[in-house]
């Protein structure tokens, strides 16, 4: 069975200041689970306020650590003035995985119009794979339930596992839902 170490990173002033309960780690973590071939592990679990550089260093240190492979953040990627994770985040990667919140976009799209406000980004900080989902327990599940099929076979070639040209080592015939092996 394939692990692939996960660090969730929630940005809300207000559930940092301990004003409201984090409700995104919750279905973020409902999400991870149940996926056959592939254990989601998470390591690592914290709440920082929206504060750009608050976050920058947070994925510095999660990505630079080397104990994780992949890093969710929830939160702050709206149109609000402190709305501030994609800009830490692009602050922090060395490429962009542009198809990443562009398949989120288009699942949100489905359920909203304001899907596509969002501006979530993703990118890869050495052989971390960091991606912004939004704050909402709903958003956050739904968009990550779209891109997890393609997560394995992005982590296999992070870590050098297999080339990129290759095709992923499981197949994925997943119904509608996303999940495979249910």
């Amino acid at each position: 069975m394939m692990r692939i170490r996960v660090a969730v990173l929630t940005v809300s002033d207000k559930a940092f200041r301990g004003e409201r309960e984090d409700r995104s780690y919750p279905a973020i973590a409902e999400a991870l689970r149940g996926w056959e071939g592939v254990e989601f592990e998470v390591r690592r679990y914290e709440v920082v306020p929206d504060e750009r550089e608050v976050i920058a260093a947070k994925l510095r240190e999660l990505a630079d650590g080397g104990e994780v492979d992949l890093i969710l953040t929830a939160g702050g990627t709206g149109l609000g003035p402190r709305d501030v994770t994609p800009e830490a985040t692009l602050e922090v990667v060395e490429r962009v995985v542009p198809g990443i919140p562009e398949a989120m976009r288009a699942e949100s799209l489905k359920a909203t119009p304001a899907g596509m406000l969002s501006r979530a980004v993703s990118g890869i900080r050495g052989r971390t794979l960091i991606i912004n989902l939004p704050g909402s327990p709903k958003g956050a599940k739904e968009c990550l339930e779209a891109i997890l099929p393609a997560i394995p076979h992005a982590v296999e070639v992070l870590r050098g596992e297999i080339g990129d040209h290759q095709a992923p080592s499981y197949r994925d015939e997943s119904p509608r839902d996303g999940r495979r092996g249910r």
